[in-house]
């Protein structure tokens, strides 16, 4: 299966074009870009009052206030340093200010991590349950982000895991039956692998963990838990356990989609099969001509008449 890309290539080459081009001594030009990505996310590319030389980069999140009762604010201003701006572009959350006069030697870097604006806002509230865990504490409370309009996030802490559940919403019928298949392969991967989360998936109803609370209940709704272990979020491992786990609803539907495409494209090749075989069974007209023998059978029926 396809892992996808955790960083906005978009934002990365946008800007990435911009740095080149005012190194290589070109007469800088006005940026407007608006970019989406995932889970409604909207970057904004601007030169702040007017200013060509200056690239202002800003990212709005609807559930970004959320992101903040665990962190968000400081970890940002510890990824991006002097380069955040400390009052965002109006109708935005973060906004990051980058000076073509002033690129540091190592520009790759920060292009990287301008790509990484939207994990590193989720990296938050998964690092603060990760230290929870590692210092063996039940948090206090379960951090409840609603990252999509009508799908959340839980995640929750205790001495010995880290259980993170998401809530999505299968528009389609079909997207049940396909998101069974996936949810019973990540099962079946735990056998193949014993270092693997334990994953468990329920349909109609939460799970267990959210029975107090008040998730949805549905016939389109499914229930994705992840239980995480001290292996997957000791410091060594928690940076590639965020960047997997924060992908994985857009991961799940983008290979639900996929496979109705496939689907659906294996069905045209079959039905273009069965019209070819069907043309090929299809009688000739003889335009009226008899065929050899047909006079001779023509008298013999009068003769029995």
């Amino acid at each position: 299966m396809i892992l996808l890309e955790i960083h906005n290539r978009i934002l990365e080459d946008t800007v990435s074009v911009k740095i080149r081009n005012a190194l290589n001594g070109s007469k800088p030009e006005s940026i407007d870009v608006t970019i989406a990505d995932f889970d409604g996310v909207l970057f904004h590319l601007t030169n702040p009052n007017g200013d060509k030389t200056k690239i202002r980069i800003s990212i709005c999140l609807k559930f970004y206030n959320e992101l903040q009762q665990h962190g968000a604010d400081s970890l940002i201003k510890e990824e991006y340093g002097d380069s955040l701006m400390e009052t965002p572009e109006s109708g935005y959350n973060i906004s990051i200010l980058l000076d073509l006069e002033k690129l540091p030697e190592d520009w790759h870097s920060l292009v990287k991590k301008i790509g990484l604006l939207k994990r590193n806002c989720f990296a938050s509230v998964f690092q603060k349950y990760f230290e929870f865990q590692e210092k063996g504490e039940e948090s206090n409370s379960r951090a409840v982000i609603h990252y999509r309009e009508d799908e959340t996030m839980y995640i929750e802490s205790k001495p010995d895991r880290v259980t993170v559940v998401f809530s999505t919403i299968f528009k389609d019928p079909d997207d049940v039956v396909i998101g069974k298949v996936f949810m019973q392969e990540f099962k079946e991967g735990k056998r193949g692998s014993q270092t693997a989360p334990q994953v468990l998936f329920s349909h109609k109803e939460p799970p267990l963990e959210l029975q107090d609370t008040d998730a949805r209940i549905g016939e389109n709704i499914g229930y994705i838990t992840f239980v995480l272990f001290p292996r997957h979020t000791n410091k060594e491992a928690r940076e590639n356990t965020i960047n997997l786990i924060h992908m994985f609803r857009d991961y799940l539907h983008y290979h639900i989609k996929c496979s109705k495409a496939y689907i659906h494209s294996r069905m045209r090749a079959k039905t273009s099969e069965f019209l070819k075989v069907l043309n090929r069974a299809r009688p000739e007209h003889n335009n009226g001509r008899r065929g050899p023998g047909m006079g001779h059978r023509n008298t013999a029926i009068r003769a029995i008449s």
